[in-house]
């Protein structure tokens, strides 16, 4: 038999102001939040409870015998059922009015990464189809891409099971979506691009920092890239021969570098200049390394795409375009980028 939940139904999209519950008339127990209503002429009595995490389930007694009344959980139609079923959802609309505040989202996990976007990037969702309410859009406003979607679905359509569930769609570099569809809460991207983009469960499977790191990651992948010049000691590293069997290496990362970004690597006495032109494909990877020349925490990707082997981008070249010392990873401004290409 179809069970109805009403209180799902009627407090979808929705979190709980606490502060509210008790001017309301709700009587805290332990955790609990509980309030009762009598109702159809004292002859029913609505018992309404909300945990600590905002979650709602209720249950109508009849009063005549003392016992739930379940038959508002059916498919049962008929004048009499109908109406205790609408006299009890219209006291949980109202608890709706006076203690909730609208959510964009069903699950509380898919609400927080919104309010981090919010907060992180100025973002608010765009929610584009009729047919889909719950699919909500962020685009990057400087270049109009999406750098993720959360929407509402079953289960069935990821993996084994049902029920309604809320996703996120990021976009990820090739080698990344391919690791992570090892581990648990990710699956082949619903409706987008399997090579590029993931599908991120929001039932708090993974922590919210797991995901807002991924969410970034996605963020920065379809901003518009930056260029930067790296310093590089060839006394303390064979920058001169790095590439030489590969065209993909790790470099310490101290920077705010993201991926698809154009790394310059100058190469400082006694060739003092630009010898290799690189792009960031991951970033941020965790990695310990500590001696008396270098420390480092994080190390990023970067793949050559082009030697520079003459003498055209010395410390004397970059000096008249403005730049006085290369101490330390520096961001280039546009105009002197397209001297470098």
């Amino acid at each position: 038999m179809i069970t109805l939940n009403i209180e799902n139904e009627v407090f979808k999209r929705t979190s709980v102001n606490f502060k509210q519950l008790e001017k309301y008339g709700f009587k805290k127990e332990k955790n609990i939040y509980i309030f009762e209503k009598k109702f159809l002429n004292n002859e029913f009595k609505a018992i309404i409870n909300i945990d600590d995490k905002g979650l709602v389930s209720g249950k109508v007694i009849d009063l005549q015998v003392d016992e739930e009344y379940t038959n508002i959980r059916t498919k049962m139609t008929g004048e009499f059922v109908n109406n205790v079923r609408e006299s009890y959802k219209n006291i949980l609309i109202d608890i709706r009015k006076h203690c909730f505040e609208t959510d964009y989202f069903i699950n509380g996990q898919a609400n927080r990464i919104n309010k981090y976007i919010k907060e992180k990037y100025n973002n608010e969702p765009e929610f584009l189809w009729d047919k889909f309410p719950g699919y909500g859009v962020y685009r990057n406003e400087n270049n109009n891409k999406w750098y993720g979607i959360i929407m509402n679905l079953d289960l069935s359509k990821l993996d084994n099971g049902s029920g309604e569930v809320e996703i996120i769609n990021v976009k990820l570099a090739e080698n990344k979506v391919k690791k992570l569809l090892k581990e648990k809460g990710f699956y082949e991207a619903y409706h987008m691009s399997k090579t590029d983009w993931i599908s991120i469960i929001l039932n708090d499977t993974l922590k919210d920092e797991e995901i807002v790191s991924l969410l970034d990651e996605s963020y920065n992948l379809i901003s518009e890239p930056e260029d930067w010049i790296v310093p590089a000691n060839p006394k303390y590293y064979d920058v001169i021969n790095c590439f030489n069997n590969t065209d993909e290496i790790i470099w310490k990362q101290s920077s705010d570098i993201h991926i698809n970004d154009t790394v310059y690597l100058y190469v400082a006495d006694p060739y003092s200049k630009i010898m290799y032109k690189c792009k960031a494909i991951e970033v941020n990877i965790p990695y310990e390394y500590k001696d008396k020349n270098v420390s480092m925490n994080h190390v990023m990707r970067i793949k050559l795409i082009k030697r520079l082997d003459n003498k055209e981008y010395t410390f004397e070249f970059l000096n008249k375009l403005g730049i006085k010392a290369i101490r330390g990873p520096r961001k280039i401004a546009k105009d002197i980028s397209e001297k470098l290409k």
